[in-house]
């Protein structure tokens, strides 16, 4: 039994050129900016300190999401709710958009998209989804406190894993390909091209 990218998603990332992929490349970044340089500081600063559940790649437990909920007060959950989160609304579906179209850039320039590694495709739009994921569950914590179940906890931090576990991934076989490309082209070779 072999496993193929859905059709739609095999096409339009088979017709990446260099251009697409850095322009999705440059906004996703600009938007992951925004939320490194202002809104993550900003809830953080509201929550005295505290790491959001977004920034824990190892997840967080029921406790500790009690005393963020607690330490942001009702200032820092309206501003997680109304500043942070409709930037990660966004953020995710671009990550997703923009690292499978780095990845299969490079596959193609390789001639290996046709292959097996195309499947690393899929490793932006897993982490993507699990963002979104772990965004619904953030957003149900924050209206649910102090009445914060366990279990949406524990659901919404294995969608932060995944989210960090796939990306990481991601960009471990993104250095690997990129090192293959790079040694791969004539220059590496000492050939002309």
């Amino acid at each position: 039994m072999s496993f193929h990218l859905p059709k739609p998603l095999f096409s339009f990332l088979a017709k990446t050129t260099g251009k697409k992929a850095l322009i999705w490349f440059i906004v996703t970044n600009a938007v992951y900016a925004c939320m490194l340089l202002y809104t993550i500081p900003y809830t953080v600063n509201l929550a005295g300190g505290m790491a959001l559940p977004d920034m824990m790649p190892l997840g967080y437990d029921h406790a500790y999401v009690i005393r963020l909920l607690h330490s942001l007060g009702q200032e820092g959950r309206h501003a997680y709710l109304y500043t942070q989160i409709p930037l990660d609304m966004v953020y995710p579906g671009l990550f997703a958009l923009a690292y499978a179209q780095v990845m299969a850039f490079f596959l193609l320039r390789l001639g290996r998209y046709h292959s097996a590694l195309y499947i690393l495709c899929l490793l932006p739009v897993l982490a993507g989804t699990a963002d979104y994921l772990e965004n619904f569950g953030i957003i149900s914590l924050i209206h649910h406190f102090p009445s914060v179940s366990a279990s949406t906890v524990g659901i919404t931090g294995a969608f932060s894993i995944i989210k960090s576990l796939s990306t990481t991934v991601y960009f471990f076989a993104l250095i690997g390909i990129v090192i293959w490309f790079v040694a791969a082209r004539p220059w590496a070779n000492g050939k002309s091209a």
